[in-house]
């Protein structure tokens, strides 16, 4: 079964508890359990990092570089707009990344350096844009 890696970036866990008017009032435990009943429904496995540090995020990268992860997923949060270590590592690793983010950045005025490194980006979609990531991760590992 593919497994895909979910790493969620520097903020991710204020999701719920501030800026509600962008990002709703959804926490990152609440987009953990979707990701796991649209992670069911693809036929694929899961898993799951956060961190507000980008070494710990660029390690949890090199961790599944060395392991059995078949393709990620990254939203970055508050790494959009820069990042260069972890940028450097996504683009060093043996995988295809997804970026996803639940609103667009572009239309806040951000641009994302990830772009860049990432097979794709699904942008504005809310939660349901980790159910398209993960159908294009799992069809980017079969390749």
């Amino acid at each position: 079964m593919t497994k895909i890696l979910v790493v969620h970036g520097a903020g991710m866990n204020m999701r719920g508890k501030a800026q509600l008017d962008v990002f709703g009032p959804q926490t990152l435990e609440d987009y953990n359990r979707q990701i796991k009943e649209y992670a069911a429904q693809v036929g694929v496995t899961v898993q799951i990092f956060h961190s507000n540090i980008e070494g710990e995020a660029l390690n949890a990268f090199y961790a599944a570089h060395d392991g059995d992860v078949d393709a990620a997923i990254i939203n970055p949060g508050g790494f959009t707009g820069g990042a260069p270590p972890l940028v450097a590592g996504i683009a060093q690793v043996r995988f295809p990344t997804v970026e996803v983010h639940i609103t667009n950045p572009a239309a806040r005025g951000n641009a994302s350096v990830f772009t860049r490194v990432c097979r794709g980006s699904i942008v504005g979609f809310g939660i349901y844009g980790y159910y398209i990531a993960l159908l294009a991760a799992k069809n980017l590992a079969a390749k």
